[in-house]
């Protein structure tokens, strides 16, 4: 049985994915982003993909009385992965030339995971937060929300056939009854575990299912709605509510959560409600939105990367002219790998072993590509690689000063072991605790001090409260009170502004300075519950805020910065909130008796004079020092007397 073409559905493709690519390209009229809540195009893309999805499965067994796995698939691979690979493939020269050798590899496992449609993991994983600036630079970000759907593929048509041989009557029932799951967690984790609640099936399953349950019931029914004012009134209803999320909502709101039903509510109501003689289903269909729509997938695939490379080199940074060309580009090269890639693809009547072959080569290139990648570490371009050396900070590791970022290794026997030798040779040792941020003590701390004996216990992106299973807060507590007779002094450190903003979100207003959003006193709260217990032994000491020059170190940032000696124009990038941030520090320390140094006070931190001493640059991205910074701000916090030795 084969599904009636629905042009009015290209046409909500088109919507969505205009929204997507100016949610990316970051339009602003008079500094106000258009277009804030574009990443609900995607939330669209997957009500949609629920429906189509459903709709071939059931029909399938409705006719047939049966369901090919094999077919079924056959046409999930003809229909995503050329494009895919092909947009992959075009896009490693780039990454070659512009990349400097972490962020290769970080390019390169991105497209690994990609390819087997677990890239939402690793972005989760790598605590990638979805509309933050550090994510615009990386090009296959996007493949997430195609991690999802494919996920959502691989299980939902077993448990489907499932459903529909033993529960049949229930099917509806059952699938409702993962939608209210689906959605009461993606609630709930949105207020807890952001980054896992944006991009993993379990909390976006409830967006797929609510387009399963309308194909369920229009098969079922035979029909969809034929009330002639509901069909007129309420796809302009449904229109109004997706249009309303792009232009209202924003990155800093809990999504998915119940404010996503507004849009799922729209998509639907125009899904169900739309027919081919109403006036919005006629504009829906138009030629220009249906071959928009047509072109969505590889318009999808292509506009990520595509300004992710630009932004490298600050070539759309406030430029609208540069912005537009780029978009005509986008298009272009859509159109031609919708012509020329999607359909032959796609048409029957190529065998699908020609697919297979074409995707055979293709893979082989990338994945060869990649693998070699990392097994260099991304030194590959020598060039790169030089640059790279001016801002590297490579972690310290000796017989007794080392570092781990894995909570489950506090109990590993070669860990147990490495601590118990060092305390017979040493007796007593600093222990560091945090973040990135801790990372840049522990070298500083491992190359100049004179303790013999450091233990770092950090791990990037983790900071009260964290994820137990990620993080290592809680098994460092453990850890403390394990080796509470042998530890002489505990530092904390973490990103300062996380603290004491919403998880470190900040607004970026005309002058290109930064606002900082209200205070997060959960996280606070959180931090000083683990700061308190960490001080049980009056050892700790807390060492903030991070200094933050929000300057990209990119390839390109990192020439211009040597060439110019002159540094005046970033001086008003220094984000002057920290200032607040460092005084907050100090209050809770006093009212809760902790130790408290201020890399502020201490360094008297100054961009001009800092950023770039000696023609070495101090910093290895925009918050983090290099190896040369971790000498250069080092020596300064040594030089404090709670670190002098006798």
């Amino acid at each position: 049985m084969n599904i009636k073409y629905r042009p009015e559905i290209d046409g909500l493709r088109a919507f969505a994915v205009v929204a997507v690519i100016f949610y990316h390209a970051q339009l602003k009229i008079q500094d106000t982003e258009i277009f804030s809540g574009g990443f609900i195009g995607v939330d669209i893309f997957f009500v949609i993909s629920g429906y189509l999805i459903t709709s071939i499965i059931y029909k399938e067994i409705k006719s047939d009385g049966n369901f090919s796995f094999a077919y079924f698939y056959q046409r999930r691979i003809r229909r995503i992965l050329p494009a895919l690979l092909v947009v992959m493939v075009v896009s490693l020269p780039f990454a070659l030339i512009f990349f400097l050798p972490n962020s290769l590899v970080d390019f390169s496992k991105s497209i690994l995971y990609s390819l087997g449609f677990n890239s939402n993991i690793y972005f989760w994983y790598a605590g990638e937060r979805y509309g933050a600036e550090s994510t615009l630079l990386k090009p296959f970000l996007h493949t997430w929300s195609l991690s999802v759907e494919e996920k959502y593929y691989i299980i939902f048509p077993a448990i489907f056939l499932f459903i529909y041989k033993f529960f049949k009557k229930y099917i509806l029932h059952i699938l409702f009854l993962g939608f209210i799951l689906s959605l009461s967690l993606a609630q709930w984790m949105g207020y807890n575990y952001f980054s896992f609640n944006f991009y993993i099936l379990p909390t976006r399953g409830w967006e797929l299912i609510a387009g399963s349950l309308l194909a369920i019931i229009e098969i079922k029914e035979g029909k969809r709605s034929d009330n002639k004012f509901l069909n007129k009134a309420l796809p302009f209803v449904g229109i109004l509510l997706i249009f309303y999320s792009f232009f209202f909502y924003h990155d800093r709101i809990t999504h998915p959560s119940i404010l996503t039903l507004l849009p799922i509510i729209g998509v639907s109501l125009i899904i169900w409600f739309c027919h081919k003689e109403d006036f919005l289903t006629k504009i829906l269909s138009s030629k220009i939105l249906v071959g928009t729509g047509l072109i969505s997938y590889s318009l999808y695939l292509w506009h990520y990367p595509a300004f992710a490379f630009l932004r490298t080199n600050h070539i759309l940074q406030d430029n609208f002219f540069a912005t537009s060309l780029t978009v005509i580009i986008i298009t272009i090269l859509s159109i031609l790998t919708y012509f020329f890639i999607e359909k032959p693809c796609r048409n029957k009547d190529v065998i699908f072993k020609k697919v297979l072959l074409f995707l055979s080569f293709l893979l082989i290139i990338i994945i060869s590509f990649c693998t070699l990648t990392i097994y260099k570490k991304g030194n590959i371009n020598n060039k790169n690689m030089y640059l790279n050396s001016l801002i590297e900070s490579p972690l310290f590791d000796k017989e007794c000063k080392f570092l781990t970022e894995d909570a489950n290794f506090l109990n590993n026997e070669l860990f147990t072991d490495r601590i118990r030798t060092c305390k017979k040779k040493y007796d007593t040792f600093l222990l560091i605790i945090g973040d990135s941020h801790s990372e840049d003590l522990f070298n500083s701390f491992s190359k100049l001090s004179k303790y013999d004996f450091i233990v770092s216990i950090s791990k990037g992106n983790c900071r009260p409260p964290g994820s137990k299973t990620k993080c290592h807060y809680y098994k460092a507590i453990e850890f403390v009170e394990k080796h509470r007779n042998n530890i002489d002094k505990i530092l904390f450190n973490i990103k300062g502004s996380y603290m004491l903003t919403n998880f470190g979100n900040r607004e970026q207003q005309s002058d290109g300075t930064f606002r900082k959003l209200p205070l997060n006193m959960p996280q606070i709260n959180y931090t000083l519950d683990y700061i308190g217990r960490l001080n049980l032994l009056k050892k700790t000491i807390l060492i903030g805020p991070h200094l933050e020059p929000n300057i990209s170190l990119d390839r390109r940032n990192i020439i211009n910065l040597l060439k110019e000696k002159n540094f005046s124009q970033y001086s008003h990038l220094l984000n002057k909130d920290l200032i607040e941030v460092d005084k907050k520090l100090k209050e809770m320390s006093i009212n809760n008796q902790i130790e408290y140094i201020s890399k502020i006070d201490l360094f008297n931190f100054e961009l001009n004079r800092d950023f770039v001493v000696d023609d070495k640059i101090t910093f290895s991205d925009e918050d983090h020092w290099s190896s040369f910074g971790e000498i250069y701000f080092g020596k300064q916090l040594l030089n404090h007397s709670l670190f002098r030795i006798n």
